[in-house]
């Protein structure tokens, strides 16, 4: 089955965002939930994993497999994606309202619940 033009955007988006945290992981670390140890490590881990699911969706053979494992990664890095929110809102409150930090809380929330239609996308490419 071709893949939608949804898994090709998943596909590019896994490749730019992995390599983006293989080369420059000091952005990310801000990222992850304060919980967590080993910030460097995981980002490392996590664009690895990107870049292996970009593949795996892009090539047939494996879309079987890619598909449910770039899921699993949308729904892992989920809880990032939530801190990035709140702490956006958090500077935004902060230090008042400006167009880009509006901008940028906006864009942080709005990943949270895109979340679900890419994790849709990547299960419908495994068929």
């Amino acid at each position: 089955m071709p893949l939608s033009l949804v898994a090709k955007g998943l596909i590019g988006a896994f490749a730019v965002s992995g390599a983006l945290h293989l080369v420059k992981p000091q952005v990310f670390e801000p990222t992850m939930p304060r919980a967590l140890p080993k910030h460097r490590e995981l980002v490392l881990a996590s664009g690895a994993a990107e870049l292996l699911c970009a593949a795996g969706l892009a090539i047939p053979a494996t879309r079987k497999l890619a598909g449910p494992a770039s899921a699993a990664l949308l729904v892992a890095v989920l809880p990032a994606n939530v801190q990035m929110a709140v702490d956006a809102v958090e500077r935004l409150n902060r230090r008042g309202p400006t167009p880009k930090r509006v901008g940028w809380a906006l864009a942080y929330a709005a990943r949270v619940p895109l979340q679900w239609p890419l994790i849709r996308a990547a299960l419908r490419a495994a068929r």
